[in-house]
């Protein structure tokens, strides 16, 4: 009785709380004092209440979440205004880029467009080329550049070729034609937009260069031309032969329109066209008379006019030029033209007489033989017979007239003529 009532004491413990674990074989055991469980307790009671203070605090104070609200809306609008600036940089760079394809497409299409030109020029320019190769030749006034002519020649016609390295534009290492050598290497700092506007400039440059060549060869042919149909008309009015009076002669008058790059070619292309079509009519009018040698390389043994008669010993008229010729030689008629006379005809003996039109006609007498019939028709150059001394003839000789309207003419002043424009025609 005793010790239990020592024990126990109203209202206070005084024994320690023992707490015994056991873990499998081991058994542990440890013991709390009862100021600890007070102070364990006291803590965690303090906790509790601070935690429940500051939540009241923080749910019932607006201002603090009206702070929080607002800061981030400034944040929503801080990362919104960021992403509003990309997508505008963004923009700018697009619109940059389809501006610069959109450039680049309008100068291509631009050269296009030249090249295409160049291409139609090409086209025209070969035909006139190749007439004008026939019918202006090499000029006198122009023998020292027979060479330059034919390097001339190859830049107009080579134009094609130039122009359709447009399509190289975009080959930066394939450089298939002469501007790349003369373009200047590209700068560290150079874009690629600078480098094609480079590019740009210099294949412009080149186009331009190849139609300058262009037009200045089109001017010389013509050129050329009205000088070569200006000697042949000189040469042949200097004689007294009858020529194309309205040549080189025009009346004209109106009012000053420039001309557009195409318009200009197109009439620098007209102007050849008519020089060329006024020499090609010159040559023709030309060719028609006799002006050829109907014995090359034989002198003349009696010339036109007045001469004692070689068989009377009288003064008498003339009325052509004897060439010193063995009998056989070919006799060759000096004009295009129709035989009008083949046969014997007095004192000419064997006599072919040859009608060249306008009125004009050559003779050809004392033939050992006729190797043409009347009527055939014969170019410049043709054999009409052999020479001999037939008729009223003291040797072998060609004896060769020329007549206008039946007037016998010198047949000197049209061999001097045809040595001056046998060079044109």
């Amino acid at each position: 009785m005793n010790v239990a009532g020592q024990s126990t004491v109203f209202g206070r413990r005084k024994e320690p709380h023992t707490v015994i674990i056991a873990r499998g074989n081991e058994i542990r055991h440890f013991t709390i004092r009862p100021w600890a469980a007070a102070f364990c307790g006291s803590a965690l009671a303090a906790m509790a209440i601070g935690y429940l203070l500051a939540t009241s605090y923080l749910v019932l104070r607006d201002d603090l979440i009206g702070a929080t609200t607002a800061r981030q809306a400034r944040m929503q609008q801080a990362y919104e205004d960021r992403i509003s600036a990309l997508r505008a940089q963004v923009d700018r760079i697009t619109s940059r880029q389809l501006l610069d394809q959109q450039l680049m497409e309008t100068k291509v299409g631009e050269l296009l467009e030249r090249q295409t030109q160049l291409s139609l020029r090409h086209g025209r320019l070969g035909p006139l080329l190749e007439r004008t190769e026939s019918d202006v030749g090499t000029p006198p006034a122009a023998a020292t550049a027979a060479s330059a002519k034919s390097d001339k020649r190859a830049d107009v016609t080579d134009a094609q070729p130039q122009a359709y390295s447009v399509a190289g534009v975009g080959a930066a290492d394939t450089r298939p034609f002469s501007l790349w050598s003369t373009r200047s290497d590209p700068l560290p700092s150079d874009t690629a937009a600078d480098r094609a506007d480079r590019l740009f400039v210099s294949i412009n440059e080149s186009l331009k260069a190849i139609e300058s060549q262009q037009l200045t060869r089109i001017t010389t042919l013509a050129d050329n031309a009205y000088r070569n149909a200006d000697a042949i008309s000189q040469a042949l009015e200097a004689a007294g032969l009858p020529v194309d009076s309205d040549f080189g002669k025009s009346d004209a008058g109106g009012p000053l329109i420039p001309l557009d790059s195409s318009m200009t070619f197109d009439s620098k292309v007209r102007e050849l066209d008519e020089a060329l079509d006024a020499l090609d009519r010159l040559k023709t009018e030309a060719r028609r008379l006799p002006l050829a040698n109907p014995a090359p390389g034989r002198s003349v043994t009696s010339p036109f006019g007045v001469r004692t008669d070689p068989l009377l010993g009288t003064a008498a008229l003339h009325s052509g030029m004897d060439f010193r010729a063995p009998t056989g030689m070919p006799a060759k008629v000096t004009a295009p033209g129709i035989v009008v006379k083949a046969g014997w005809n007095g004192g000419y003996g064997r006599m072919v007489e040859v009608d060249h039109g306008n009125g004009f006609a050559t003779r050809y007498g004392h033939l050992s033989k006729i190797d043409v019939t009347v009527g055939e028709r014969l170019n410049a150059g043709d054999v009409i017979g052999k020479t001999g001394s037939s008729g009223r003839s003291t040797g072998p000789h060609l004896h060769y007239e020329i007549r206008h309207n039946g007037e016998a003419l010198d047949p000197l002043r049209f061999l001097r003529v045809g040595k001056k424009v046998a060079q044109y025609l």
